[in-house]
């Protein structure tokens, strides 16, 4: 596996992690202001794990078969 996608696997997972913070502060009780800003940031880091998967995809379309 190239060093490129294993960073591009590296930072999702740690972006999925981050993800689940929010989705925490999302899933108690309700806080107007706190599930605001958490949603706010779970479509951030969630927009960005897409875009990691599309990288990883074009990665592998790109990377000698082993």
């Amino acid at each position: 596996m190239s060093e490129r996608l294993e960073m591009l696997k590296k930072a999702r997972e740690r972006m999925i992690e981050d993800r689940d913070t929010h989705v925490k502060v999302l899933a108690a009780p309700f806080d107007r202001d706190k599930a605001e800003r958490a949603r706010n940031k779970f479509i951030e880091i969630q927009a960005l794990i897409d875009s990691l998967d599309r990288a990883m995809d074009g990665e592998q379309a790109v990377s000698p078969k082993s």
